[in-house]
């Protein structure tokens, strides 16, 4: 512990911020307006003395007239009038990589909230940082301000994880939400997600899974020990969710959440991100609306949850301060929570025969034998049937063209392999009995 006089003496730590948009524009708000009680908290000044970004002339509602300004995000992060570079541009590769490796190289510590760059680049970067002796932070790149990655590398002790699971995409809770709560079309919701600045002009990275891909690949490599493999996810996204799935799993029991799900077995690691049903007395069947919410299983401390903003400006801008903070104090961990010479290849474990069960939608058509036929695929590769639903009122398919009318059957199906279904599916599809593409969900036991 320092002496009050000798913290008073040290000199302040001096922030370069790459990127003015909503989340860097609102980290130099903070550390303006706070500057004050910060100093009392660590007693140091931690201060922003310089930025970068595209343009200089737009209006961030913050004063930079005083900052020294770059136009070139590495030419900052390699400048000697830092002391730590805060990387909020954005992107896997391009500047953000380039300013990100530069400031590491030259032993500065680096604070980023960019999930994309560290899925991609994340334990090339940890080696640079760890032979370079600079830390490395990255709270805000997944679920912005819950503070998983600072739970992981530092608050469980030698407690050992078999699975992780969450909600880590702000943009697809919000639609799923109001599709639940207030019976309106996934385009609907999209559309207000847009006008609300929750989802970008082009929400495919959102809404087919790649960002929650991204977050998860990061949480696996802190839980279990292994390489960052973001390129080994099933991703499924919630495109394909209809009403008639809102309205017959909320009559089931069961909300509809995009979940990322990581867990470790004898054979491996398997990761997966897909639309799953989740039994409305879950814990994380109440986190609705943009808020994200991480589950740990752990051997000692059983399921903790952390639930909270997953997103904006204030979120993600309090999480990039939190790592500011304990690097102002010293504290040291690797990247990675373990040193990355010591990280295990990635070893994909193999789909096993999931304990949930499915949610099976189809479009069959209304001649007789249609059901029968269905039924005795599933017999043939052995799938247990727990439960056959038909919903007239649920109809999502016009009539089939050659004109015959169609009716939506849900089934539910007991433990089975994911191959299995999806063989068995794709079999009925061949035989003729359905119109369209089947839906096909989790039903996830937490």
């Amino acid at each position: 512990m320092q002496e009050q006089g000798d913290a008073s003496a040290l000199a302040p730590l001096r922030i370069g911020v790459a990127g003015l948009g909503n989340v860097g524009a609102t980290l130099v708000k903070i550390l303006q307006n706070d500057g004050v009680e910060l100093n009392k908290k660590l007693g140091r000044q931690v201060v922003v003395t310089a930025v970068a970004a595209r343009s200089r002339s737009r209006d961030r509602g913050i004063d930079i007239s005083g900052l020294e300004w770059f136009d070139d995000p590495v030419a900052l992060a390699k400048s000697d009038s830092i002391d730590l570079f805060v990387e909020l541009i954005g992107g896997e590769d391009g500047p953000a990589l380039a300013a990100v490796r530069a400031a590491l190289e030259a032993g500065r510590p680096v604070v980023t909230a960019n999930k994309a760059l560290l899925a991609k680049h994340g334990v090339a970067l940890a080696r640079i940082a760890e032979d370079s002796g600079a830390q490395l932070g990255f709270e805000a790149a997944v679920a912005g301000g819950i503070p998983v990655i600072k739970t992981l590398r530092e608050g469980l002790g030698s407690a050992r994880i078999g699975r992780v699971y969450g909600i880590m995409n702000g943009t697809c809770n919000y639609i799923l939400t109001r599709m639940g709560n207030e019976g309106i079309s996934f385009q609907e919701c999209l559309r207000d997600a847009q006008a609300l600045g929750y989802a970008e002009a082009d929400p495919t990275f959102d809404v087919e899974g790649f960002d929650t891909a991204h977050k998860l690949a990061i949480l696996a490599s802190l839980c279990f020990g292994c390489e960052i493999a973001p390129n080994e996810i099933f991703v499924e996204g919630i495109t394909g969710i209809s009403q008639a799935d809102i309205k017959v799993a909320s009559d089931l029991g069961y909300k509809i959440k995009l979940l990322g799900i990581a867990q470790r077995s004898p054979e491996g690691i398997e990761q997966r991100v897909h639309p799953t049903l989740v039994p409305k007395s879950s814990a994380v069947a109440g986190v609705d609306g943009v808020l994200n919410a991480i589950a740990l299983e752990t051997d000692y401390v059983h399921e903790l949850l952390l639930a909270g903003p997953g997103a904006g400006g204030p979120p993600t801008a309090s999480s990039v301060l939190s790592d500011i903070l304990d690097i102002a104090r010293g504290t040291r961990v690797p990247p990675l929570g373990v040193p990355s010479h010591e990280l295990t290849p990635y070893r994909q474990a193999p789909m096993r025969a999931h304990e949930g069960g499915y949610y099976i939608r189809l479009n069959a058509k209304d001649v007789p034998g249609a059901l029968a036929a269905i039924a005795s695929r599933m017999g043939e590769r052995g799938i247990s049937i727990e439960s056959v639903i038909q919903r007239p009122d649920l109809r999502v398919s016009d009539p089939a063209a050659d004109g015959i009318a169609t009716r939506t059957v849900v089934l539910l199906t007991h433990e089975t392999m994911e191959a299995t279904v999806r063989g068995t599916i794709a079999q009925i599809a061949s035989d003729g009995f359905i119109v369209g593409e089947p839906q096909l969900i989790r039903i996830e036991k937490i």
